[in-house]
């Protein structure tokens, strides 16, 4: 997608499954989660959509050039929210807008799912979008701690 130029972008959350271009969305997921091939990314989100992780897919042009997987949840901490997995912009397509319209999206959604707030995690080294979330009055509220077990 190099020299594309870029026209209307268009995010939609597919209802269904069978409504998710899974091959597209999983190229695009691949530049956040390059450990994983296309089918095992395809893979996880059938199995993660059982669980109701959930899709915002950026088209331009039919072509899907980004992505968001979420979850709607609620916790004592956050109260009803939506938290971000993952949000990705095909690597050809960064700064256009494309991941503002995700943002967007997502939080369109949420609020109209009745959440108070949206949270995300983003790795300590990804530092450009430290820099986007920053800009989206997005600030860091916290630490988040992992412990691999098993």
């Amino acid at each position: 997608m190099k020299d594309h130029e870029l026209s209307a972008v268009e995010c939609v959350i597919p209802a269904t499954l069978q409504d998710v271009p899974l091959p597209d969305v999983s190229r695009v997921m691949q530049y956040l989660r390059p450990q994983f091939s296309v089918d095992e990314l395809s893979s996880a989100i059938v199995r993660q959509w059982q669980s109701g992780y959930r899709l915002a897919v950026a088209y331009c042009d039919g072509l899907v050039v980004g992505v968001a997987g979420f979850v709607l949840g609620e916790k004592l901490a956050w109260g009803k929210h939506m938290y971000i997995d993952d949000l990705v912009v095909d690597e050809s397509m960064r700064s256009k807008g494309i991941g503002d319209a995700l943002l967007q999206c997502c939080q369109t959604h949420a609020e109209s799912h009745g959440c108070v707030s949206l949270h995300l995690d983003s790795g300590t080294q990804r530092t450009r979008a430290h820099g986007f979330y920053f800009a989206h009055g997005m600030p860091i509220s916290s630490f988040h701690f992992n412990k691999s077990i098993g």
